[in-house]
């Protein structure tokens, strides 16, 4: 069984991220998204509310095209955690090339500490390069319309924390 570990802080959870789930499910059997604990980061959704966003997105997923996904939050090092839920593959989205210099890098780090665990890039979709989690959240933050960025539940919940 193939399984690749998606990692990140959906913080929130973007169109960005959900094509990059969408197309990831074609290359695995079962994908599973890490849900990143960051204490170095200051989060706008805590964990919970995070991992229930998370889960609410991929169910619709799963049940419009299928496949299988598990949502797993996690804290300690990315390749631990890849080997905890038996990933062979890392999956990492790239918008742009600053991306690329930091994932580059992690990616060497990686395969120091585990060379059997290969990192797959995906590009984002052209539609979706621009969608950050951060400026989405600043957008929502100043009361611009997100909703080209996220889905109608992350847009609500982007309200209710900024009301």
């Amino acid at each position: 069984m193939r399984i690749g570990l998606y990692p990140g802080t959906f913080d929130p959870i973007t169109l960005g991220h959900i094509d990059i789930i969408q197309r990831a499910l074609a290359l695995v059997d079962r994908l599973v998204i890490g849900v990143a604990i960051n204490r170095d980061k200051a989060p706008l959704f805590h964990l919970e509310e995070r991992v229930a966003m998370v889960e609410a997105e991929c169910a619709a997923i799963t049940a419009r095209i299928g496949g299988e996904i598990v949502v797993h939050p996690f804290e300690n090092l990315l390749i631990d955690c890849a080997r905890d839920v038996g990933a062979g593959i890392i999956i990492r989205g790239l918008r742009a090339v600053a991306d690329f210099e930091y994932e580059f890098q992690m990616v060497g780090m990686n395969r120091a500490l585990d060379a059997s665990i290969e990192t797959v890039f995906m590009m984002a979709d052209a539609r979706r390069q621009a969608i950050a989690s951060k400026l989405v959240k600043e957008i929502a933050r100043l009361g611009g319309d997100v909703s080209k960025f996220v889905t109608p539940p992350v847009v609500t919940a982007l309200r209710s924390k900024y009301a």
